[in-house]
């Protein structure tokens, strides 16, 4: 079964929940930036950071929807374990081998940072906010995709 095209961009927006409040921000930078462009978009959730390079890969080999591109949304703060750096790394390393080797238009909005404040000043004012960044990105990145012909 071919998956079903869209003749409008449409994304899929991956968030991790971990930090609510911090993850409606994100989101609402980057619904904001895709309303704009006026682009169709899906929302999953997964549970942390980790989780969301997996769930893009399985949107991706799924027969249902074709994505353009994907955003990722979620927020690991440093604590007192080396599991930040598991996450951290894990997480947008994992991102980068969709990217390369799968040519997927990803775009990164998974903060990582040392506190909750650095945090907040990446989402609060609409301007800086790191969803609406990624959104951009992932808008960039399908662009490019289409510039170098993919025929996906």
């Amino acid at each position: 079964m071919a998956k079903n095209r869209h003749k409008k961009l449409r994304v899929l927006i991956v968030e991790a929940r971990f930090y609510d409040e911090i993850s409606d921000s994100l989101l609402a930078g980057a619904v904001s930036v895709l309303q704009k462009a006026e682009v169709s978009y899906d929302i999953t959730t997964v549970p942390g950071a980790l989780e969301i390079p997996c769930a893009i890969a399985l949107a991706e080999k799924s027969n249902e929807t074709y994505y353009d591109g994907y955003i990722a949304l979620g927020c690991v703060i440093r604590g007192e374990t080396y599991h930040f750096e598991i996450v951290a790394d894990n997480s947008c390393r994992a991102l980068m081998d969709l990217t390369i080797y799968q040519q997927l238009a990803i775009g990164n909005g998974i903060l990582t940072v040392e506190n909750e404040l650095q945090a907040w000043e990446r989402v609060r004012n609409n301007e800086k906010n790191k969803g609406g960044f990624a959104a951009k990105a992932a808008l960039c990145m399908i662009a490019l995709k289409k510039k170098f012909g993919d025929n996906h």
